[in-house]
């Protein structure tokens, strides 16, 4: 038997900016650039539109993975919009 160890895993999340990040950390930064508004016309979904709140949309997102796949689909989009503007 061998008393050396294996060299560490490499990250396997490195590259993934959703990586760490939290559902409501996400809704947040999306509201906050955005606005609800804007939030509400590009994912016409109540939990933008009528009445928003971080609240309720993370109940409504928790219990619908097709909502949350735009929600994060979305905030890679404008993690790129963030990223074109700077350059």
């Amino acid at each position: 038997m061998s008393t050396d160890t294996p060299p560490p895993a490499p990250a396997k999340q490195a590259n993934n900016p959703l990586h760490g990040k939290t559902l409501e950390a996400i809704v947040t930064e999306l509201a906050d650039y955005y606005g609800w508004d804007g939030l509400g016309e590009r994912i016409p979904v109540r939990c933008f539109t009528f009445e928003p709140s971080v609240g309720s949309s993370l109940k409504f997102l928790r219990k619908t993975p097709w909502a949350r796949d735009k929600v994060e689909s979305l905030y890679l989009y404008m993690l790129r919009e963030i990223r074109r503007s700077v350059r």
